[in-house]
């Protein structure tokens, strides 16, 4: 346990910043989700539209550090693939 008036004030702050990223994340996960849905259903116009939605958010999640640039980038480049694909 935190003894210092510092490492108090770390650990509450940590406790905080995980809820904030775990919300993050999970808007990241829908987001990815939404696009992946629209591909199953082999609908290219609402995968595009929802793909649209989904770039900005995976960079925005990258540049703050929720997740690594190249998972970033794996991700968008899977994802335009699979988009590209439908017929």
């Amino acid at each position: 346990m935190a003894n210092t008036p510092q490492a108090k004030k770390r650990a509450k702050q940590a406790v905080k910043r995980r809820a904030h990223n775990g919300s993050m994340r999970s808007m990241l996960r829908t987001y990815v989700k939404k696009v992946i849905l629209a591909i199953n259903a082999k609908d290219k116009g609402a995968a595009e539209l929802a793909l649209k939605a989904a770039v900005p958010v995976i960079d925005r999640m990258a540049s703050k550090g929720l997740i690594h640039k190249n998972k970033a980038a794996r991700h968008k480049g899977r994802l335009y693939t699979r988009v590209k694909a439908i017929a």
